[in-house]
């Protein structure tokens, strides 16, 4: 046993589990599903029943029901004095595992590699000679690299020199690095809700207090909450993607960029900038001036080549004042030693083609957001589907709380998705799932039909909507 989570904790995580009969299958399935999104981590000892019973405010029956459900399909193990806990996923259960065939996964919402990319690693396998000469891995990247990352940021008139460039293994290393070196156990950090999930794990797991910030496809972020949240809280940090956040595809508007930075210059607090997606334009009517502060060591730039280019492409970079970039390379061999040279390589030759790149990026998510937009109003009118400017992905409002069934329903059926619950910092968002739009159109539409047979389903077995239903009849 690794951790034990709390009947509060649980429940609260659960959010609206009860969404069909029996009960206690719907119960099973909300803590199947929380494993299945690593919420809740392998080896982790369950409330006892007694405790979760009271916590949900049901029979002590339906959660041994459900305990018991749970053991028969390997989730969760118990013994006699210990309690329940809970067990590792099985191969073909483990996130980013290839599906079987037939099956589409859109759990990861990255396009596939740009076509010119084989051609890039053969260039630059054609000289390996000189790279395998030198150690292979470098703690804080590339010379050349460095500079062609900080000439990128100057053209968009944020003047940038090499010395203010790290060279992480991607934006998750660099995000974890820069949560090494400026939270203390118990820090405040504001964060969007919802939010990229594995940024909000990186800034808990070394010891940030999250405090949650709407945005909305619809509204943005809510600055009223964003104020309180800086003056109640006086957080350390702020994490913040201003353009195509994932999962809303929302991008800040000017008045909410100069809000959030006269926040953090006013409380000290530093905005780490998660810019992965920001060069996924579609068609965005206008181009929001960079979000820049007069205190340099402010606002913190986190930047990678895994959604513009390819997944596959381990590099990323933190632009940052000086003095933080010092920091951030003394610590960083505790964890890891650098990034691999032959990924820079090919990284030094990839940054001069990115008008291209992202030209291409451009095209293809266009084809697969309006395939998938179009397939969404005629086989579910119900829903609320947003026409996002760019990103990986839409934030689809259902018209009812059944993300989590949802999910498990199209799972059963060969989808593969994240529920809305999977990006809330604090609970919720039962009523959302995020659906990239990053496989080709036809695997799009195909998975469209699948979540209207799937939601067709769930609908009917919700026993709330039964009631509902029951009642307007009435």
């Amino acid at each position: 046993m690794d951790s034990r989570v709390s009947a509060r904790s649980l429940a609260s995580s659960l959010g609206g589990w009860r969404t069909r009969e029996p009960a206690y299958e719907a119960l099973a399935d909300g803590i199947r599903l929380l494993c299945l999104d690593n919420r809740l981590a392998p080896r982790t000892a369950l409330p006892a029943e007694r405790e979760l019973a009271s916590a949900l405010t049901i029979s002590r029956t339906t959660v041994a029901a459900a305990y018991r459900s749970l053991r028969d399909s390997a989730h969760i193990e118990s013994v006699r004095g210990s309690g329940s806990v809970t067990l590792p996923l099985r191969r073909e259960e483990l996130a980013g595992s290839a599906p079987g065939e037939g099956t589409i996964d859109l759990q990861q919402a990255s396009p596939p590699a740009w076509p010119g990319l084989a051609g890039v690693f053969a260039e630059i396998a054609g000289s390996a000679g000189a790279l395998v000469s030198r150690v292979g891995y470098d703690v804080i990247g590339r010379r050349d690299l460095r500079e062609a990352i900080a000439e990128g940021y100057t053209r968009r008139g944020i003047p940038t020199t090499g010395g203010e460039v790290l060279v992480t293994t991607g934006a998750q290393s660099a995000i974890h690095l820069l949560a090494v070196v400026l939270l203390g156990r118990g820090d405040r950090v504001l964060i969007e809700t919802p939010t990229y999930p594995h940024a909000a794990d990186a800034l808990r797991r070394e010891g940030g207090r999250l405090v949650g910030v709407p945005v909305s496809v619809d509204d943005g972020w809510d600055l009223d909450r964003a104020e309180q949240a800086f003056t109640r809280t006086l957080p350390v940090a702020a994490y913040l993607m201003p353009d195509f956040q994932n999962p809303t595809g929302r991008s800040m508007t000017s008045t909410e960029r100069l809000s959030f930075v006269a926040g953090a210059e006013r409380f000290g607090t530093v905005l780490i900038l998660d810019e992965t997606t920001a060069d996924l334009d579609i068609d965005r009517p206008d181009d929001p001036p960079a979000l820049v502060s007069a205190d340099p060591s402010i606002v913190v730039r986190v930047g990678s080549l895994g959604k513009t280019v390819w997944g596959g492409l381990r590099i990323g970079w933190i632009r940052s004042d000086a003095d933080l970039i010092r920091r951030l390379t003394a610590v960083r061999s505790a964890h890891e030693l650098g990034t691999p040279e032959f990924e820079q390589a090919v990284a030094t030759l990839l940054l001069p083609r990115m008008p291209q790149i992202a030209a291409q990026r451009s095209s293809i998510l266009r084809r697969g957001r309006d395939a998938l937009i179009t397939a969404l109003e005629e086989r579910i009118p119900e829903w609320h589907v947003p026409h996002p400017y760019g990103g990986v992905s839409l934030w689809v409002g259902l018209d009812a709380p059944l993300s989590s069934a949802l999910v498990m329903e199209c799972r059963s059926r060969g989808l593969f998705l994240s529920g809305g619950p999977r990006f809330s910092v604090d609970g919720g968002h039962d009523r959302r799932l995020r659906i990239p739009f990053t496989a080709s159109a036809e695997q799009l539409v195909r998975a469209t039909d699948i979540l209207a047979e799937s939601w067709a389903h769930v609908r009917s077995g919700a026993p709330a909507l039964r009631v509902e239903h029951t009642e307007s009849v009435v």
